[in-house]
């Protein structure tokens, strides 16, 4: 019968958003069903939880509470969780669908794998535990299931904190175990504790079942591997698989050390032993054999009948036995018939070694390792640390350990001076045939370009030309300049031919052309002649107004605005002529009988401070105009000598 169908959740639309449709995997807490986000128009995986689970409301609230933690961490390599809810008896999470298979599907279909390929997986992994861990979350139940890699090659890690979320229920007390068998640390066995050093542990574990294709302990029974954990050192996996290296034997034990304090201190820790691992693996790393698809036995050789396994290649037990999350009672573990460290488990009735084949495979063992240790006594040494040294001396120490050196071409650095090594391949402590090359890169000291000359360019182009030298723009300021064309390059900072480190940002002053002055109530003389000395055209226009006749009284352009040189300017004045004594008669007629007249100061050319003070001594009110931002006034009005009463405003221009 065709379960999809026979599920009562497919085809039914949850919360009123999720629409079920199908059944992608079903495990021993929740079942995982690929469905549509009508409100957003996207696939989804709905992790629906399993009914016994749903109705303890202890368990609702911290699993909610989970929920909402595992939704704040953002990284490339974890399911992301996007909502959950409740819909009647229906507890469920939805979250990133990723297409592609689990990590545990890559173990039934291939077996063990490669050690670099291997690593390959673990690193993004433990890169996601390692972002967990930072914030402060546990896994608790980390596992090749919980694994999946993407049709295009990304590695996912799913399900944090729901083996937290288990323990709330009414299910779980004290005394009870959450977790799957094959992963779990010591302490969880023994205490029900987990910290992120647990979390290492498993992915110690499963570091050994992907080099080795099984996992460290077998047993009869749940029980009798938990105990294993508790009492045996995990063996390193050569001693399943000989050919893996030793530096995988090493990161193994140091993940799985039964004392959670001997182990890295969280995932980003073994993160970097792991990344160092792999860098100094060396690239042939092939298995002897592979189950895999790309497989291909030679038909003109004899194959192995698998009642007859090789020595030397140890059938991955069952790979694709399941490995539920269980919630089982400590006191079962702790109380589970004992398993000397080391023993095996019972063998199976009907099994007959033959001990001719046994022996025989013994002697081979010995013989190649014996070979090896004379050929490593002979031929074999460590690569020296050269790095941060000159070149010569470095030549010298590799000659000295029976090393070849090839001098490879520089590389620019901002830390290692000029003539020192940046770094080696084989790198340092790496075990190398006497006699092998080892290839010197040496630093070109810190790169510096020069600054480029822009001047006269636009914006655009000078930002072009500058991303050619590997530079940037940065601030852009104006200042005005009648000599350079409007929106050109005067001038930058750093100044042209400074040399500067690549990618630094340079500042550019462009020019903003004539700023048009301001002329408003200057006599009309004087604004024209002041105009046409700064390169305008100048057009007058006269009108009848009831300013001082031949005042002006509006321009064009405005004031500040940015003008090229030459442009026409026309500026509008009050009628001149003899209007101008009807006006001053008609100013004089509406003065105050008591003022004062007086005559005005003629302060042209002292300091603008100087002449404020002066005029406001005589009872005048000042007007200060800018025309050129200088510090001395250039023109004045009422013009120097004319009379006016107290308390006339004066305007002086600088």
């Amino acid at each position: 019968m065709d379960t999809t169908i026979a599920d009562p959740l497919v085809g039914r639309l949850l919360d009123g958003r999720y629409r079920i449709e199908s059944r992608i995997a079903r495990g021993g807490m929740a079942t995982v069903y690929l469905a549509l986000d009508i409100r957003l128009d996207r696939t989804v995986a709905l992790k629906v939880m399993h009914r016994t689970l749903a109705e303890d409301p202890a368990f609702v609230r911290r699993f909610i509470g989970e929920a909402k933690s595992v939704a704040s961490l953002s990284h490339p390599n974890v399911v992301h969780v996007f909502d959950q809810g409740t819909d009647g008896d229906v507890v469920y999470l939805s979250m990133e669908y990723v297409p592609g298979k689990t990590l545990r599907d890559v173990l039934r279909s291939r077996g063990r794998l490669p050690a670099r390929e291997a690593l390959e997986i673990m690193i993004p992994v433990l890169a996601a535990l390692g972002a967990a861990h930072q914030q402060g979350m546990v896994h608790r139940d980390m596992k090749p299931e919980n694994v999946l890699l993407t049709d295009d090659g990304r590695v996912k890690v799913v399900d944090f904190g729901l083996a937290r979320a288990i323990e709330a229920t009414n299910q779980t007390r004290t005394g009870v175990m959450i977790g799957t068998i094959g992963y779990m640390s010591p302490e969880q066995v023994t205490t029900g504790g987990a910290d992120v050093r647990s979390d290492v542990y498993a992915a110690g574990i499963m570091l050994f079942e992907l080099v080795t294709g099984r996992q460290p302990y077998d047993g009869e029974t749940p029980m009798s591997i938990a105990y294993r954990h508790v009492h045996d050192t995990v063996p390193p996996p050569s001693s399943v698989v000989p050919d893996v290296p030793p530096l995988i034997d090493t990161l193994v034990a140091q993940a799985t050390a039964r004392d959670p304090e001997n182990r890295p201190a969280d995932a980003s820790a073994m993160l970097v032993a792991a990344v160092d691992t792999h860098r100094m693996l060396p690239r042939e790393s092939i298995p002897p054999y592979s189950t895999g698809q790309h497989a291909v036995p030679n038909a003109s050789q004899p194959q192995p009948q698998p009642s007859q396994p090789q020595p030397s290649q140890p059938q991955p037990r069952a790979a694709a036995a399941p490995n539920p999350t269980l919630v089982v009672s400590r006191t079962e573990v702790l109380t589970a018939p004992a398993v000397q460290a080391g023993q095996p488990p019972a063998r199976r009735r009907g099994f007959r070694p033959n001990w001719f084949l046994v022996t025989l495979a013994g002697l081979m063992v010995v013989a190649v390792g014996l070979t090896g240790w004379y050929f490593a006594q002979s031929k074999y040494a460590l690569v020296p640390n050269l790095v941060g040294i000159s070149v010569s001396a470095a030549k010298s120490e590799a000659a000295k350990n029976g090393f070849l050196v090839k001098e490879a071409p520089g590389q620019y650095d901002e830390k290692v001076a000029e003539g020192k090594v940046i770094s080696t391949d084989p790198v340092a402590q790496t075990e190398a045939e006497i006699g092998q090359t080892i290839t010197l890169v040496p630093s070109l000291g810190a790169k510096r370009v020069t600054v480029p000359n822009v001047e006269g360019l636009g914006q655009n182009d000078a930002a072009v030309k500058l991303a050619e030298q590997g530079l940037k723009v940065g601030k852009v300021t104006k200042i005005a300049n009648p000599k350079v064309q409007r929106g050109l390059v005067t001038q930058t900072r750093p100044s042209i031919g400074d040399r500067v480190k690549e990618g630094t940002r340079i500042n550019l002053v462009l020019s903003a052309g004539l700023v048009m002055p301001d002329v408003g109530d200057m006599s009309k003389d004087e604004a024209a002649a002041f105009l046409t000395q700064q390169g305008f055209q100048v057009q007058v226009n006269e009108v009848d107004d009831d300013a001082e006749p031949c005042q002006v009284i509006s321009q064009n352009p405005r004031p500040k605005a940015e003008v090229d040189p030459g442009t026409m300017t026309s500026i509008t004045v009050s009628r001149c002529g003899g209007l101008w004594l009807d006006w001053f008669g008609k100013r004089n007629g509406q003065a105050d009988d008591h003022a004062e007249f007086k005559i005005v100061p003629n302060v042209v050319f002292k300091s603008v401070r100087d002449a404020t003070t002066e005029l406001q001594q005589q009872g005048y009110r000042v007007r200060v105009r800018n025309l050129t931002n200088g510090e001395q006034v250039r023109f004045q009005r009422p013009m120097p000598g004319e009379e006016r009463p107290s308390g006339t405003t004066v305007t002086i221009w600088r």
